[in-house]
């Protein structure tokens, strides 16, 4: 409300910040009102404070007692595809709540006879309803599991409910989602569906009745809601988790078996089978339990059966070393003593510094020169500090395959990212020359962000994808998963295919502060989408066997 109010971005920005932080907080939130110290806790200010305890203490505030006058839940949906004002006209005229009924006002011709519409713009709300309808608001994964948890402790908060579980995309670590899919365990589902309000930020309801519960939230994103008693949680929650074609395919492996899986149960007879967990589902159907990032029908079903599905897929626990780091020597917000600190708190073994080459000027690539002096300074800060530290670079791939910096360079050095910077748009066979030729150079290279996409901005770049895989596999080169959020690169089914070619792998951060090293985590699900164990990453090595393996010379 404050944003279609048009207040100052910020004031939104910090009530979501500040919504998100006091669920974080649970029991704690009281203690703290109590004694006078919720501003101790990072993000809340005496302005949000003020209005936390309001809320607490009164049940709500002045500002939203103003701002629900202002706008009814008719006009802040509306809002999405006409102004306020346009809004409010729409809901005195034709008494319109939904953005469904507006549609439907459009589509018999009632919206063009209220004053400042017409048939074109009639029309033209139709399309753009229709439009928001074909392009669902879509998230990248953090964001989106940030929400889903931020969702899920608030029906954990439900004194009917037992469990909540994100599924769907997001638990599959799709790398953007386009809804949200939660899976509450309750012993009154029929009560939790048809609750008013059931979730803080809800805008709007699309689908009442039965599970899932459709809720449009004021993030733009969809949320569905299923629920089920504790007889049903496990049912529930595959069923909801699974691609569709994944889902389809259990069902007809459950029918040849002689089982039905339905909307409720595991079946044999007409009678209910009894459930443990939802591992159990996969095991009575002969099958591997399929971990909830594999389930997109890619195979895993005929893995599982056969008994050739990765016994254990790698986790972040199995990662020793953070790679792919860079400084304030280039374009990274931290000092190398500040990275190699925050490597030693979060427990790992080395670190690799590899910031930018020359050519890359608008990042603040290094000359030679002062790639010797950071080498000087990462010996030196070495005898301070636990963690191993590898002085490396993120070298260009030039528009010629060559890489940035001269051999004999490189040679020196601990370990060498390869990356494509510019030149993006070059034709298919002039790229994958581009890139065949720096996976064939002979000093062992980490391809980085191999094909460049940047996730909902950005697609990847135009290569035969096989010829440089093929390339890499007769050649000293790994490939690395770039756990960025923006960029989440390589791509799973890529991962796959150059794990049959016997490629290996390293999990980097691409980190570009202290912050930036937590981006592992976004690497190892994508590692997992691709169905990789930790044998087939480097970086799962102690430092020396790792140093050893990524020595670009020979």
């Amino acid at each position: 409300m404050l944003t279609l109010a048009g207040a100052q971005p910020y004031r939104a920005r910090a009530y979501w910040r500040g919504a998100q932080t006091i669920q974080a907080l649970g029991s704690d939130l009281a203690s703290l009102l109590q004694a006078g110290r919720l501003q101790s806790v990072a993000g809340i200010g005496p302005a949000l404070e003020r209005t936390i305890a309001q809320l607490w203490h009164t049940g709500t505030t002045e500002t939203l007692q103003r701002l629900r006058a202002r706008f009814p839940p008719a006009v802040i949906e509306l809002s999405s595809v006409v102004s306020e004002r346009q809004a409010r006209a729409l809901v005195a005229a034709l008494g319109v709540a939904t953005l469904s009924e507006l549609r439907s006002a459009c589509a018999a011709g009632r919206v063009q006879s209220i004053p400042g519409f017409g048939a074109r713009s009639e029309q033209r709300l139709l399309a753009r309803i229709d439009a928001l309808a074909e392009r669902p608001h879509r998230l990248l994964l953090p964001d989106a599991l940030q929400h889903g948890e931020t969702m899920a402790a608030e029906l954990r908060a439900l004194p009917s409910v037992a469990r909540v579980a994100i599924s769907g995309l997001s638990r599959r670590r799709s790398e953007a989602v386009d809804r949200i899919d939660l899976v509450v365990e309750s012993s009154t589902p029929t009560a939790i569906l048809e609750r008013e309000q059931l979730l803080a930020g809800t805008v709007g309801i699309s689908r009442r009745g039965g599970s899932p519960l459709v809720l449009r939230h004021a993030t733009g994103i969809a949320v569905h809601v299923h629920a089920a008693p504790p007889t049903e949680f496990d049912v529930a929650q595959l069923l909801a988790t699974g691609s569709p074609e994944h889902v389809a395919h259990v069902r007809a492996r459950a029918a040849a078996a002689g089982y039905a899986l339905t909307e409720h149960a595991l079946e044999r007879g007409g009678k209910r089978i009894a459930l443990r967990s939802e591992a159990d589902i996969y095991r009575r159907l002969g099958l591997q339990p399929i971990p909830p990032e594999l389930r997109e029908d890619a195979g895993e079903i005929e893995a599982a059966a056969d008994g050739t599905l990765p016994a254990s897929l790698l986790g972040i626990e199995d990662l020793r070393g953070v790679v792919h780091c860079h400084t304030t020597y280039s374009d990274g917000k931290a000092s190398v003593e500040e990275m190699a600190r925050g490597a030693e708190a979060l427990g790992l073994e080395y670190l690799t510094i590899t910031d930018h080459s020359a050519t890359a000027t608008y990042a603040g690539g290094l000359t030679l020169d002062r790639l010797r002096r950071q080498r000087d300074e990462i010996a030196e800060v070495q005898t301070r500090t636990t963690v191993r530290l590898l002085c490396g670079t993120e070298s260009d791939i030039l528009r010629d395959g060559a890489l940035d910096y001269e051999d004999r360079a490189l040679a020196e050095l601990d370990v060498i990212i390869a990356s494509v910077h510019n030149r993006y748009q070059l034709d298919a066979e002039q790229m994958t020359r581009r890139l065949v030729r720096a996976m064939r150079h002979p000093l062992f290279k980490i391809w980085g962000h191999a094909l460049g996409r940047y996730v909902l901005s950005r697609p990847p770049i135009a290569c035969q994808v096989e010829d440089v895989l093929d390339a890499i596999a007769s050649s000293r080169a790994a490939i690395e998963i770039n756990g960025d959020p923006h960029r989440l690169d390589l791509a799973p089914p890529w991962i796959r295919a150059a794990r049959q070619r016997g490629i290996p792998f390293v999990i980097s951060a691409d980190a570009h502060s202290v912050r930036g090293m937590r981006n592992l985590r976004w690497g190892v699900d994508m590692a997992r989408r691709g169905w990789l164990q930790a044998r087939d990453v480097l970086n799962t090595l102690d430092a020396d066997a790792f140093a050893a393996a990524v020595r670009p010379a020979a």
